[in-house]
């Protein structure tokens, strides 16, 4: 793996012969995949811990904190510091900490993913989704099944599937255009996933009651297979990928069509970049090397 982390640090592009073989880049990139099953995992463990200590009747934190807003702004910052902390991990410093279908394809539009990656990073998203919260209902034994907790279902408000809709696809277009101009600053680029977080904590404090919050259709998937709720899917599905390809395509517009340095949220660290990363390019040719030889 030394080997390929040199080319791959250097930000060479990929061959066509590597673009479209699954299977080499399964064995080069196999652990940034199961780094994004892991990080979403995480994430859903962590959702269904908290929302079974703040939702759930026997929870004695429920009884203490009696008001709906005030349990939403300790799930707001349970959740935003997860997102952070989840970054800022080994892991998420190397995967890039997507953890996020629609934020991949978003990047994968962008020119910064590549096509296979894209595709095992996808996939190892949905499978983490799935798994952590079947993990958390084994920790839990079973409480997060209650429906004051529902596996942590995202499911339209009482305002209905057309207002949940349009809340799901202005928070993903909030959270991608931040990301985006946020990591493209080199004097504020650090923060990125400080900003994340705070986005993550602001928009269930908030947004929930619209849609329950998801900007993530693995994220919704993983707990709508344990509920076998299937209510409105098709909002996660697409407006948080909408959402997030049109902050993609103001961005292009506005930067004149030069794309982000790179699909990672943090970026200054010593973990491998397997993305077609702008931030360290091949260095420049010796010209004066290659006249002497060319004598």
């Amino acid at each position: 793996m030394d080997g390929a982390v040199g080319v791959e640090r250097m930000g060479e592009p990929a061959t066509q012969h590597e673009e479209v073989n699954a299977l080499h880049s399964l064995r080069r990139h196999w652990p940034e995949y199961l780094m994004e099953a892991g990080e979403l995992a995480l994430f859903m463990i962590s959702a269904c811990v908290f929302a079974t200590l703040l939702q759930h009747p026997a929870s004695p934190v429920r009884h203490a904190i009696a008001g709906e807003l005030p349990r939403r702004m300790l799930m707001g910052m349970a959740m935003g510091s997860t997102a952070i902390a989840i970054v800022m991990s080994p892991w998420g410093k190397q995967s890039g900490a997507h953890f996020n279908p629609a934020v991949t394809l978003t990047f994968f539009r962008l020119g910064k993913v590549r096509p296979m990656d894209a595709l095992f990073y996808v996939a190892s998203q949905f499978v983490g989704g799935i798994v952590g919260v079947i993990v958390a209902t084994v920790l839990l034994h079973g409480a997060v099944a209650h429906n004051a907790v529902h596996y942590v279902t995202t499911v339209p408000g009482h305002h209905g599937v057309a207002i949940a809709f349009a809340a799901e696809l202005i928070i993903s277009f909030g959270l991608m255009t931040t990301v985006l101009v946020v990591s493209n600053r080199e004097a504020v680029a650090r923060y990125t996933p400080y900003c994340v977080g705070a986005l993550v904590a602001t928009y269930i404090c908030l947004e929930a009651p619209l849609s329950g919050m998801s900007m993530n259709p693995a994220r919704t998937f993983g707990s709508a297979v344990s509920a076998m709720s299937w209510n409105a899917l098709w909002i996660y599905f697409t407006a948080p990928p909408l959402g997030m390809l049109v902050a993609a395509e103001l961005f292009l517009r506005i930067r004149g069509g030069a794309a982000p340095k790179c699909a990672k949220l943090h970026h200054a660290n010593n973990k491998r970049c397997i993305f077609r990363c702008g931030y360290m390019q091949p260095p420049e040719p010796n010209q004066s090397l290659i006249k002497e030889y060319s004598k």
